[in-house]
């Protein structure tokens, strides 16, 4: 065996276990942490490593309509008691959780992620880029548009881009995380049943977006979405979890129905992924003279 292929036979690979959790949440806050943490424990004692809760599971997912009391869940991202209650859960477990918040800085507020490492330190916040408005979606009575910019955090175990819910539907959102490096891609969500369409179902297409994202980017992605009926407004909302995991290659490893509540792991090789990738070509191949129009503000 030449000395080039003994020194490549002794190196480790580098793999990365990863989690989402699905399941419902209600108004009280310490009772959605305390389930969260319980689903945390069950995904690490699986051997996950980096486990991504759904968006919002501090209440209910509020945005269905516009009530000024919600404002007043809103904290600090330092101070949130869902980052408070869950960075000592890190570090006793070893795991890195992304930690979806409502978040307050002074007068503005936004829709915002947390990420601990499994030291339990906050890497900083990532603010969501992708405002959606419409009916039961009315988050841009809430939120601001995200000022972070796309983010993607070193943790102990990888490089890990998160974006949030609405962010998932743009191929823009996914493409900047891989380009600072993203080895996997999460998306914690909160999205159901369209109050003015009884008929329209977008747990399909919502799946298929990001299964497009990682084909694309040759890339895992992640997804969890919550679950279960809502009552914020006398309609109500019901969510259709679908959370999933997604090799390279856009196939669902590993996914939950509509009503199912638990916790997907899988793992995956990250030496095999980053030479994969390199033999497609997709990032070799990339026209950045030709990509003007994208950042324009119309064609």
């Amino acid at each position: 065996m030449s000395s080039l292929a003994t020194r490549h036979s002794s190196l480790a690979t580098r793999s990365l276990s990863v989690a989402a959790i699905q399941t419902s949440y209600g108004e009280d806050l310490q009772a959605n942490i305390d389930k969260t943490i319980g689903f945390i424990r069950e995904a690490a004692s699986k051997g996950a490593q980096v486990i991504l809760p759904s968006e919002l599971f501090q209440g209910p997912y509020f945005c269905v309509s516009q009530e000024e009391h919600w404002f007043g869940t809103a904290w600090p991202w330092r101070e949130h008691p869902c980052v408070v209650a869950l960075a000592p859960v890190a570090a006793e477990l070893g795991v890195a959780i992304p930690v979806s918040i409502f978040e307050r800085e002074g007068p503005h507020y936004f829709n915002s992620l947390v990420m601990l490492d499994a030291d339990g330190r906050a890497l900083g916040v990532y603010r969501k880029s992708h405002i959606p408005d419409g009916p039961g979606y009315q988050e841009k009575y809430y939120f601001r548009p995200g000022d972070t910019g796309f983010k993607v955090w070193d943790t102990r175990f990888g490089r890990i881009g998160v974006g949030i819910c609405w962010d998932q539907w743009y191929p823009e959102t996914a493409r900047a995380m891989m380009l600072q490096g993203a080895e996997v891609l999460m998306y914690p969500t909160a999205i159901g049943t369209e109050p003015h369409d009884d008929e329209l179902d977008t747990a399909e297409p919502w799946r298929r977006a990001m299964q497009g994202h990682a084909v694309s980017n040759v890339v895992p992605v992640v997804g969890a979405n919550r679950i279960g009926h809502e009552t914020v407004t006398d309609k109500g909302q019901t969510f259709y979890g679908h959370s999933f995991i997604a090799n390279h290659r856009g196939d669902l490893v590993e996914s939950l129905g509509r009503d199912e509540e638990g916790v997907l792991v899988h793992s995956f090789d990250l030496d095999f992924l980053d030479r994969h990738r390199a033999a497609w070509g997709f990032f070799r191949d990339r026209r950045t003279d030709l990509y003007g129009p994208l950042v324009s503000a119309r064609p």
